[in-house]
């Protein structure tokens, strides 16, 4: 079931949001949600630069297979 929340907005940024929102033919409140959860999920990975280093480590590329290769046969232990 959907919520309903307030959301408090300076003029200026209403008028931002209202602007893009017009302009891709859809609700304010979509546009809200679309942006919100992109940004949610975007929060969850590394970015490009970030990638880019770890896969330039060829030292950590070789923990992280013989990890992988322990976790899939139930192998090692875990450290919290």
């Amino acid at each position: 079931m959907a919520k309903v929340i307030t959301l408090r907005l300076s003029e200026e940024a209403y008028d931002r949001i209202a602007t893009a929102a017009k302009g891709e033919r859809r609700p304010i409140s979509n546009l809200i949600t679309t942006i919100v959860l992109h940004e949610l999920d975007e929060g969850d990975y590394v970015d490009a630069i970030e990638m880019a280093q770890i896969r330039s480590d060829a030292r950590l590329l070789s923990k992280l297979r013989v990890g992988h290769r322990q976790a899939a046969q139930r192998q090692g232990r875990l450290v919290g």
